[in-house]
């Protein structure tokens, strides 16, 4: 069966049927042809234990399992939607970024400390992602959303990247973070870019940066 399909910049359109059942984020359902069942869930396959402690982690949102033999349009908002192919490996993403994604990935949690040590959480706090971010493992295909559109920026051992908080959408791969300064003479007397934070991510994989700074 074909994968996601863009049929516009904002606007995505998934194929349903016997094993390639999908998760929505809740009102993000545009249009759809076929006999589609749309049911909400609250656990979004991660289980009971998992989702309350999402729940407890502020990091989750209302979700729909999508189901049935057709097909499905999705957008949120007049977002640029952009998908992200899995295969095996993890994808660290805010819940509300994500659009749609396959049943078949693994939905996880994951303290930021776990990231980058206290300077992870101090990055929740200073980006205002808070302290945890949402993990889906395996192999499938999920959409998220962003302000502009998303850039791809590939991480070496040779090449860390250096990334606005505000701009961060997501990452994959082996990639550590840390929170970085640029406080110097310039911006102690206001002639800085003004940007005195920024995330480094270090290591082997990708971050995906959106055109903006703006939040969801």
């Amino acid at each position: 069966m074909p994968g996601y399909t863009s049929i516009n910049a904002k606007m995505l359109q998934v194929p349903i049927g016997p094993g390639q059942e999908v998760y929505s984020r809740r009102g993000a359902m545009l249009a759809y042809t076929g006999p589609v069942e749309f049911a909400p869930t609250a656990t979004a396959g991660q289980g009971i234990g998992g989702t309350l402690g999402r729940a407890v982690a502020g990091e989750r949102s209302a979700m729909m399992h999508v189901t049935g033999r057709g097909s499905v349009m999705f957008g949120h908002a007049g977002l640029e939607v952009s998908v992200v192919d899995l295969a095996g490996d993890t994808l660290y993403v805010e819940a509300d970024r994500l659009l749609v994604h396959d049943t078949a990935l693994q939905v996880g949690t994951m303290f930021m400390g776990e990231q980058g040590g206290v300077r992870g959480v101090i990055r929740g706090a200073v980006s205002g992602q808070g302290l945890f971010t949402t993990t889906l493992l395996g192999n499938g295909s999920c959409a998220l959303l962003s302000h502009g559109g998303v850039m791809e920026l590939p991480i070496t051992p040779q090449r860390p990247v250096h990334v606005d908080p505000q701009a961060y959408v997501a990452h994959r791969g082996q990639v550590q973070n840390k929170l970085t300064t640029a406080v110097g003479l310039r911006e102690l007397i206001g002639r800085g870019s003004g940007e005195g934070f920024q995330l480094q991510l270090s290591g082997t994989g990708v971050v995906y940066v959106q055109a903006s700074e703006r939040k969801i």
